[in-house]
């Protein structure tokens, strides 16, 4: 048959995986090296068997046991390569022993295990069909789409297909192999629920082990439903599918598959088994959708930036920091308002058009123009969450809970697969007071008149500095009494650190991931000592009294912060995910706390 130019046969890619085992060459295979051993007169008094050497032996031809060395040795140029099996090694030991064993006709009733992976391969072809005795066929990380199963020899019992193209297992059900035991088509692109009427006794009476982990599959109950079907399973694997990140899909999976002993490479115990018994009858058609509690604790390690700036004038600045935590997290449309009024604590649930936070601008020192951090937009899909604002300590106590509820399971396992952004953000906010403006005096009028006027004025003069007295104090009274008002710059933003938090340990079965995320030292040793100084200030304030300090005060604290070894404390924020899954019938039954 012919094919397209291009196209990767297995067939093609087993003969050049013969080449590469050199049977046909030093030290394998006929040659100088050997021509005495396979000359015609000592084939004739040969009887079966490994031809043996003669007595005389030239001395630039090499004995078997030399030749044997050459291959076996990991040390020799000629040694077999690292992902080699036992029957490639014992193919070229073989075809140094008797070379002329080796034919197509041999090889093709040698092979009961073939092993192709990574070689580009698109097509199985027909000519797997000569292979009369291969029993496990394993060609992972190809680009196989479909599979052909009438090129499928009758006599395969495991057929693994994991990392290539495939978009459904239809293909297979046409003419499946009788005897196949194991079916692995983990990491490919399955999707859906229809692919459950393809996982029936009708199409894999034996199947013994099954591995669909890493793919697109949805509705565990449909898929269960076919499962079931299958009484010979014992082996299944089927986390890093959405359908896995439902809270009851463990213990649904076990309560209905009584025959299984493992389930996503954990053994089924009785314990657990007696745990979730009764669980597929009660949660049979429950609604799908996946729980994940996001908690930030404390962060520590913030440079305090008010001790860097000028102490404020009369009109100003005043200075004021806050500081904050975001993380984006993939969005489900139809609970996005439920969301909202999980957040008990929330301050803000930002929008990726509608906050504040993305709508700021940030200042280029270099040439003053303004642009968005990247860190502060989310990624595609998703939505900017945050923590509330807090000034500055040196642990900041956050105690931030968020429950996200998704129903959409695809979107979901594609965000865990790249993860979420943890950042830590300061917020500067510049005001200045608003001074009334002064009024001017009026110029003295000239009047022209004599002394009467003159005694006038300074009757008049005496009266208005006793007046003027009174509306000096009413006025500072008066000042005193009305609020001050300010004008506010706009916020500026600063990412003080940011950081990638890997999710994917959820879809290799996973239920927590902490992490303290460490982002360095932000701070120095001269920084620290004039926060130390300043709160040294404002506790000595607050008493009401100076304190004299020794100098052997002095001396201790100026040691504090300047002493070789000293390390401020490093940037980090406290994060835990949890993915709720039910460890029991009873908490499966448990309404959620409202």
């Amino acid at each position: 048959m012919e094919t397209e130019p291009g196209t990767v046969t297995v067939s093609k890619a087993f003969q050049e995986h013969l080449r590469q085992l050199c049977l046909h060459e030093f030290p394998c295979g006929l040659g100088s090296w050997n021509r005495t051993r396979f000359s015609p007169q000592n084939l004739k008094s040969w009887k079966g068997g490994i031809p043996k050497m003669p007595e005389n032996v030239p001395p630039e031809e090499e004995t078997v046991e030399s030749l044997l060395r050459l291959v076996q040795s990991k040390k020799s140029p000629w040694a077999q390569h690292k992902d080699s099996t036992m029957e490639d090694q014992y193919l070229r030991e073989l075809a140094i022993q008797n070379p002329l064993l080796i034919g197509d006709a041999f090889l093709f009733s040698y092979f009961t295990s073939l092993r192709v992976v990574n070689k580009g391969v698109t097509l199985i072809d027909e000519d797997l069909l000569k292979f009369l005795k291969l029993e496990e066929l394993i060609l992972s990380a190809n680009h196989i789409r479909e599979v052909d199963p009438m090129n499928l020899p009758p006599t395969l019992k495991v057929l693994e297909l994991y990392g290539n193209e495939m978009t459904s297992i239809q293909c297979l059900c046409s003419h499946p192999p009788p005897a196949l035991q194991h079916l692995g088509v983990g990491h490919n692109k399955l999707l859906g629920f229809l692919e459950s009427q393809y996982i029936t006794a009708s199409y894999w009476p034996n199947l013994v082990s099954l591995d669909l982990g890493y793919n697109d599959l949805t509705e565990l109950h449909y898929m269960i439903a076919g499962l079931c079907t299958l009484l010979q399973l014992r082996l299944l694997v089927l986390q890093g599918n959405p359908l896995a990140l439902v809270p009851h899909y463990r213990g649904y999976t076990i309560d209905c598959l009584p025959q299984l002993y493992v389930l996503d490479d954990v053994t089924v115990s009785p314990e657990e088994r007696h745990l979730f018994q009764g669980l597929s009858c009660k949660l049979g058609m429950a609604e799908e959708e996946a729980h994940l509690i996001v908690t930030v604790k404390n962060v520590t390690g913030i440079l305090d930036s008010s001790v860097l700036d000028p102490e404020p004038t009369l009109e100003g600045p005043y200075i004021v920091y806050s500081y904050y935590v975001t993380y984006n997290f993939v969005e489900d449309e139809k609970d996005i308002g439920k969301e909202k009024e999980d957040a008990s604590n929330m301050k803000e649930v930002m929008e990726p058009t509608k906050s504040p936070l993305l709508s700021t601008m940030l200042s280029r020192e270099s040439n003053n123009e303004t642009e968005t951090d990247p860190r502060l937009m989310p990624a595609p899909g998703s939505v900017l969450f945050s923590t509330i604002r807090k000034p500055w300590t040196n642990i900041i106590e956050y105690d931030y809970k968020m429950k996200h509820t998704l129903k959409d399971l695809v979107p979901l396992k594609a965000f865990l697969l790249l993860g979420t952004y943890v950042t830590i953000v300061e917020e500067k906010i510049v005001s200045w007071q608003i001074l009334p403006t002064p009024v001017e005096s009026p110029p003295p009028v000239k009047t022209g008149k004599g002394e009467k006027d003159k005694d006038k004025k300074e009757k008049d003069k005496n009266k208005k500095g006793k007046d003027k007295d009174k509306k000096e104090k009413d006025k500072d009274k008066k000042k005193r009494d009305t609020p001050k008002e300010f004008r506010q710059d706009p916020p500026i933003l600063r990412v003080l650190g940011s950081q990638l938090l890997s999710l994917e340990p959820f879809l290799s079965g996973e239920t927590l991931v902490a992490s303290l995320c460490n982002f360095g030292t932000v701070r120095t040793a001269e920084t620290d000592k004039l926060t130390y100084i300043r709160d040294q200030k404002a506790k000595t304030k607050k008493k009401g009294a100076k304190r004299k300090v020794k100098d052997k005060d002095k001396k201790k604290e100026s040691m504090l912060f300047e002493e070789p070894d000293y390390q401020p404390d490093p940037l980090t924020v406290d994060v835990q995910i949890q993915l709720c899954h039910y460890k029991s019938l009873a908490e499966a039954l448990t309404p959620p706390p409202s």
